[in-house]
């Protein structure tokens, strides 16, 4: 199975594009579509990018091909990486708004040239911000089972790795998923944890423990107030900042710690990459697995009696042909009562930008 890159030059799409021929996931008879933008930068240097990465892995690098018109992507997997992206400055928060205006109509040109040139069986991966955005344009397209946006899988790990941190094992003995928005309005379902090796009553014991006396009612205003700490520490010494994160409960942390790193010029494009990467070869694998991710969804979760229809990331099983169906179990009160808020916020961000203002 081939694999197209979308923007393959920029911090995301190359970290991607390595990282697929570095792990081996595409053998060397699949190929790897590296697309950029012709007039550009890109357009220049998709073409190096190709022999840097022959250079590095020619051992068992797939075939690489580049592509510099949207006509021209033809792949089993897109991973869409294109489009600008925001770097905050310190103590600025970064505007979505323009970052969907920007964005919108690259979303807009590939899936549009994927509807009318591709094969109707591609998988789309999502990774450009806005997420939702990009999932719900992309989903109008090509239809919604086709794609899924990685922010929540992104999400996902990172809270995995919190709670493991502060139980004392490793990330892969701890299951449990993040669902809502990629970004602020993260969900983190608690209920969801499960802890390999621990029995019910010790699993509650320890995530009743690292989680202390806390409901998702006060999320919003407790992420406030320590951006506001953090912010503030940060100018004088961003070492105490990072290492302030560490005292905070692991939900908290999920969200703090990937602002800040932006907020320190420092980006995400490796952790980003890798859950990417997981999508991708789960698509490739041939088998159906769990993950999280932003859908398009038309009904198939209902919060506090409502049908939601639209973009949310939710556990769905994904596989070869895209993602077939809902995995989103019972929520303790607290979890959906913010998880509906987080639906309704993503709804009215999305309406400008979909005609339905």
């Amino acid at each position: 199975m081939d694999v197209a890159v979308l923007g393959a030059t920029g911090d995301v799409g190359r970290q991607v594009c390595t990282q697929l021929v570095e792990r081996r996931v595409l053998p060397t008879t699949s190929r790897l579509q590296l697309v950029g933008r012709p007039g550009g930068r890109s357009g220049r240097a998709v073409h190096g990018l190709a022999t840097d990465l022959v250079d590095a892995y020619d051992e068992h690098a797939p075939m690489l091909d580049v592509a510099l018109d949207p006509r021209d992507v033809v792949a089993d997997v897109v991973v869409v990486c294109a489009g600008r992206t925001v770097v905050p400055e310190p103590g600025q928060v970064p505007d979505r708004a323009a970052l969907a205006r920007d964005n919108m109509a690259v979303f807009e040109q590939y899936a549009g040239a994927l509807a009318e040139h591709g094969s109707g069986r591609e998988v789309v991966v999502v990774v450009s911000n806005p997420v939702e955005l990009g999932v719900a344009v992309m989903s109008r397209w090509l239809g919604r089972h086709r794609v899924i946006g990685m922010g929540a899988w992104l999400d996902t790990l990172r809270f995995r790795r919190e709670v493991a941190v502060s139980i004392g094992v490793r990330r892969h003995r701890v299951g449990g998923f993040v669902v809502g928005q990629h970004g602020d309005d993260v969900v983190p379902l608690w209920s969801t944890v499960r802890i390999a090796g621990l029995d019910a009553d010790e699993r509650r014991r320890a995530v009743d423990d690292v989680r202390g006396p806390r409901a998702l009612d006060a999320f919003d205003a407790e992420l406030a107030k320590v951006k506001s700490e953090l912010v503030a520490l940060a100018s004088t010494d961003m070492g105490a900042a990072f290492r302030l994160i560490d005292a905070w409960p692991p939900d908290l942390r999920l969200a703090a710690r990937p602002w800040m790193t932006q907020q320190s010029g420092a980006k995400t494009a490796s952790g980003t990459a890798s859950a990417t990467i997981d999508l991708v070869d789960t698509v490739l694998d041939g088998r159906d697995i769990v993950v999280a991710g932003q859908v398009a969804l038309d009904g198939e979760v209902s919060l506090e009696d409502r049908p939601v229809r639209g973009v949310l990331g939710v556990p769905v099983v994904l596989g070869p042909e895209g993602w077939t169906q809902v995995l989103l179990p019972g929520l303790a009160p607290d979890e959906e009562r913010r998880l509906a808020v987080v639906a309704d916020r993503i709804d009215a961000g999305l309406a400008p930008w979909l005609g339905e203002v």
